[in-house]
């Protein structure tokens, strides 16, 4: 039946992702620009600070267990080592090898996509690269050269295709980590090298995408958490086009400690003041140790603030030496996660999430090269000075 259902699909992707790009006018990349006042988050007391304290709850959770369809089980067997907690939150990542794998591999997106709709309560998060390859090294001067290219429409179809797919295949509310980690140094969609261009180039996905009928997908701005190499704020694109502003906030540097990464420049505290001022939720796709050991103190703090702020979702990374239950290098931070989790009920089922904002339509787009075969999904670099981790299973670690 499963299958059946995937087939039937399948064919309709045939001929829906055969489709041009609907002309039209190119964003306004001025005005993108001109929606930032400040492209710099604002000094300590300088402004009165938004209100971010919210009641203790349980915001949807999850776990990054790999990309491929296979780990969809690997969801439940972690929920059973947490007592049967209701685990509502599935996380998997596009490969970016070549513009094939950001179109999206249709079998892979229908198996999570069912995962999804089992339950009204899930939500399906998906890592989407911005350009390819995403961690091939390309320098500096590459990147803003192919960042114009993005932002003047050359890549749309790529992304309309990934939209038609989804909403076939039953994905119509994803959550898209778009181009994530865009202030570091690990992938080739980062900001640092031309942040108008960034900008103008996510404006224009957001659009593309939410010019598919039937979506309601929403977009996730996730930087590090930190400086990094460019203040994230410079990469923000604008309200209209971010609906979660996310963080990835692992355990470094060595040494640091849990109020540290709260009070940092560009840190948690920022985050959260930043998302309040524009009445939007935080989210942290990825987190969990990295430089600090077996450290169940980070663990215990980083759940509490996730339960006290307004916190969209979560999702652990859940590998060594991230982890907690595929990790056996941290036996009391494993402990405590699943002293906080087990047993957990989730979140209340979210209501019916309004349709996305119209965007006006992009311009015109050449043909679309032919894609090369799918690669093993999932990112695979670690940030400077960490090791790499295997490519079908593992996100870059970020801080």
């Amino acid at each position: 039946m499963r299958s059946g259902r995937l087939a039937l699909a399948a064919a309709a992707l045939l001929m829906l992702t055969t489709a041009s790009v609907p002309a039209g006018p190119a964003p306004d990349r001025d005005a993108s620009d001109r929606a930032l006042s400040a492209d710099v988050a604002a000094p300590r007391g300088a402004a009165p600070r938004p209100a971010t304290q919210q009641p203790r709850h349980e915001p949807p959770f999850g776990a990054f267990v790999g990309s491929w369809d296979r780990y969809i089980p690997q969801i439940g067997r972690y929920a059973q080592w947490l007592g049967n907690a209701n685990l509502q939150v599935g996380h998997t990542y596009l490969a970016g090898n070549s513009w094939g794998d950001v179109e999206g591999e249709p079998v892979v997106l229908g198996l999570w996509s069912q995962w999804r709709q089992a339950d009204p309560a899930r939500t399906l998060v998906l890592g989407v690269p911005m350009l390819v390859p995403s961690e091939g090294g390309v320098p500096d001067a590459e990147v803003a050269r192919l960042l114009a290219q993005g932002a003047r429409g050359d890549f749309d179809q790529h992304f309309l295709k990934l939209a038609r797919k989804l909403v076939a295949l039953g994905g119509t509310d994803t959550v898209l980590t778009l181009g994530w980690e865009m202030n570091g140094v690990t992938y080739t969609h980062r900001c640092k090298p031309d942040p108008t261009a960034w900008k103008a180039y996510w404006r224009r996905i957001v659009t593309v995408m939410r010019s598919v009928p039937g979506q309601r997908f929403r977009f996730d701005f996730t930087p590090n958490r930190g400086l990094d190499a460019i203040p994230w704020t410079r990469c923000y694109p604008g309200d209209d086009v971010v609906d979660i502003i996310g963080m990835d906030s692992y355990d470094q540097p060595a040494g640091a400690t849990f109020d540290d990464y709260v009070s940092e420049p560009y840190g948690l505290q920022d985050q959260v003041e930043f998302a309040a001022r524009r009445g939007k939720p935080v989210s942290y796709p990825e987190w969990g140790l990295f430089r600090n050991g077996d450290n169940p103190e980070y663990v215990r703090r980083m759940v509490e603030w996730m339960r006290t702020h307004d916190t969209s979702y979560q999702t652990v990374t859940d590998y060594c030496p991230h982890g907690f239950w595929g990790c056996d290098r941290n036996p009391r931070s494993s402990a405590v996660f699943k002293q906080l989790m087990t047993g957990s009920k989730g979140a209340p089922g979210p209501s019916s999430p309004a349709a996305s904002p119209a965007a006006p339509s992009p311009g015109p787009v050449p043909a679309s090269p032919a894609p090369a075969s799918p690669a093993p999904a999932g990112p695979a670099a670690a940030t400077a000075g960490a090791s790499a981790a295997p490519a079908a299973s593992a996100p870059a670690t970020g801080r």
